[in-house]
């Protein structure tokens, strides 16, 4: 899989395990894509990573689509797609989560 975070002048970068950790972004996920690497067999080691590969270009794809929706929303443009509102069942659940004593 190709890393389309590190771009430079010859085109984009294959993932490295270091830029798979560092994209993930949250120390309990490099922990454990670190782990899984770790026991993986030799031979389901290719496997291992382009799944945690493959995890890391969503969270991509998924920052610059966040991006996008901000700079249109700044612009005061309506975002593009099926938005449901959920207020009222959200402020439902959270009563019956108070009523319960956990929050």
């Amino acid at each position: 899989m190709v890393n389309p975070h590190r771009e430079g002048n010859m085109g984009a970068a294959p993932w490295t395990i270091e830029s798979i950790c560092e994209t993930l972004g949250d120390p309990t996920l490099t922990k454990q894509c670190l782990a899984e690497i770790n026991k993986a067999p030799v031979d389901d080691l290719v496997t291992v990573v382009e799944k945690w590969a493959g995890r890391a270009t969503r969270i991509l794809a998924a920052e610059q689509r966040g991006r996008e929706l901000a700079a249109a929303d700044s612009r005061g443009e309506e975002l593009p797609g099926n938005w449901v509102d959920r207020t009222e069942w959200l402020t439902q659940e959270a009563a019956r989560i108070r009523a319960r004593g956990a929050a």
